[in-house]
């Protein structure tokens, strides 16, 4: 049985939310204020004339490791609440987002009911799809990390090892909407002579509602009903591994989960296809520096030209399957997972040597994409898989999601795009090395390391020391300020959920350096 599932799911879930809540607020809140301190183990935070204080461990990760407490006017400690925390943050943040702790709750109600469906779930035998499902808790700096949009997202959710069937749609050829390779989809799912297979994830048929009905009418859509076999999806929910097909299947759902509503824009579904053929050479390079670089290309998309909506809402990305690019005996494992601590005996029982060869495969390939290629990977734990070799060292990296991969201006591969196409997928020089620095270090690194050293200090800053060695062959001056410099930008969530903006709008806080700490 899963271990996340012996204590009580509502119990669980509250200790959860309240972490990420208070993470949030250390991080983007009281940090910046001057508002938060360390006294001996604990952390010591200011709210709204209230203090809180928290064993906490893990750097900047933030490992709590007591239970968080609270108290006014300098009376006596009480426990901190979910709903207490919640209040001292609008009252804080000024009180002017309503939405705010529905958000929170929203996210702590759907943990409970993930965590009770888990218990009674059998999870996927195969590892790297379990490791896809392992991200119960989710962004440990989010204030609301399992927000989920509608209410059918139980029967969809990887948290509680979910599978089903596609729904199959056929469009007419003369509607098709596509580009790249897309043969794998016609070979997997006959259609009928004149039509195209179109596969379609039925909670999203559910959320379009009555749009595709004009199109399935007429005949310039069939619905040919669910597909014989299921599906997984994957971590990022809106992805799932389609035997049929052998691959990834990445669909639109009209749906917020934490900051954004997870569409195929028409021009996401164009640069996918634009990104895999440029950045085949890319990654050959940085193969042949790094050995051991992975990554999933996204060879074609599918859709129906039916408008932009319908473009977008029934638009398909097929994706490479990880299993299919590592070398023999390697296993793909989600980076995210083993933040989470499905660690391998390996890493236990040689934690800095492991560490030493994770950061090796992990590290140089994105950095050598920036500086040698200007292409802006974001390897954060979600887009990057470790390949395990038999005794569970780290010997290969898998890079995937090329909707996080942008160009640096002047890239020649955007001249041959259209300005649609080429301006969303264009980073400037200093939001590049932002958004690099931020997924790899503070969203990826510090997570692992801080699993690794199990609450230690003193192994926590012998991992970063480790880590600044692999780096410090990287010249430069960004690296050199990467390296020595006192912050490293944080990705404010709570901010962005704050202000109800884009995801895409999203700005950053410093956050203590550990690289050059140790």
């Amino acid at each position: 049985m899963d271990s996340l599932v012996l204590d009580s799911p509502v119990s669980v879930a509250d200790d959860v939310t309240l972490a990420a809540l208070l993470r949030c607020y250390a991080r983007e809140v009281a940090g910046p204020r001057g508002a938060a301190r360390t006294d001996g183990a604990h952390l010591l935070l200011h709210a709204a004339g209230a203090e809180i204080r928290v064993r906490a461990a893990g750097g900047i990760a933030l490992r709590f490791t007591g239970a968080p407490e609270y108290r006014e006017d300098g009376g006596e400690w009480r426990p901190l609440t979910v709903e207490r925390m919640v209040r001292l943050v609008e009252r804080e943040l000024d009180g002017s987002n309503e939405e705010f702790a529905g958000q929170v709750a929203g996210s702590r109600e759907a943990l409970a009911l993930m965590l009770k469906a888990r218990a009674d779930a059998e999870p996927p035998r195969d590892r790297w799809l379990a490791s896809e499902q392992a991200l119960v808790f989710g962004h440990p700096f989010h204030p609301s990390p399992k927000a989920r949009g509608g209410e059918d997202w139980p029967a969809y959710a990887p948290e509680a090892h979910a599978s089903f069937p596609l729904r199959m749609l056929a469009v007419r050829r003369d509607l098709l909407a596509e580009a790249g390779d897309t043969a794998v989809l016609d070979a997997a799912h006959p259609a009928p002579e004149g039509y195209a297979a179109l596969p379609a994830h039925p909670w999203q048929l559910d959320l379009l509602g009555s749009e595709p009905a004009a199109a399935l009418a007429d005949g310039r859509l069939l619905d040919l009903g669910p597909a014989p076999r299921h599906v997984v999806p994957t971590s990022s929910v809106r992805t799932v591994w389609d035997p049929a097909t052998g691959m990834c299947l990445k669909f639109s759902l009209d749906v917020r989960i934490t900051n954004c509503v997870r569409k195929n824009a028409w021009y996401e579904l164009a640069g996918a296809v634009a990104l895999t053929e440029h950045l085949t050479p890319v990654f050959a390079d940085l193969a042949a520096r790094v050995p051991g670089t992975r990554w999933l290309p996204e060879p074609g998309y599918r859709s129906a030209a039916l408008g932009t909506r319908l473009l977008e809402g029934l638009g398909v990305i097929i994706r490479a399957d990880p299993r299919t690019v590592v070398s023999p005996g390697v296993t793909p494992v989600l980076a995210g997972a083993l933040a989470a601590g499905h660690l391998p005996p390996r890493a236990h029982e040689e934690p800095e040597r492991w560490w030493a060869a994770y950061v090796a495969r992990v590290a140089p390939p994105v950095l050598d994409a920036y500086f040698r290629h200007g292409v802006v990977l974001e390897p954060h734990l979600q887009n990057v898989l470790a390949g395990l070799d038999e005794r569970g060292m780290p010997v290969e990296a898998v890079f995937r999601d090329l909707e996080g991969t942008k160009l640096l201006p002047g890239h020649p591969a955007l001249a041959a795009l259209p300005p649609g196409v080429a301006g969303p997928l264009t980073y400037d020089a200093d939001r590049g090395w932002n958004r690099v620095v931020y997924c790899l270090v503070v969203n990826h690194l510090a997570e692992i390391a801080a699993t690794l050293a199990a609450g230690s200090e003193r192994a926590l800053r012998r991992l970063w020391r480790l880590a600044a060695e692999v780096l410090e062959d990287h010249p430069g001056e960004r690296m050199r300020e990467l390296l020595t410099g006192p912050a490293l930008p944080g990705k404010a969530n709570l901010g962005v959920r704050w202000s109800r903006s884009a995801d895409r709008a999203a700005g950053y806080v410093p956050v203590p350096n550990p690289l050059a700490a140790s």
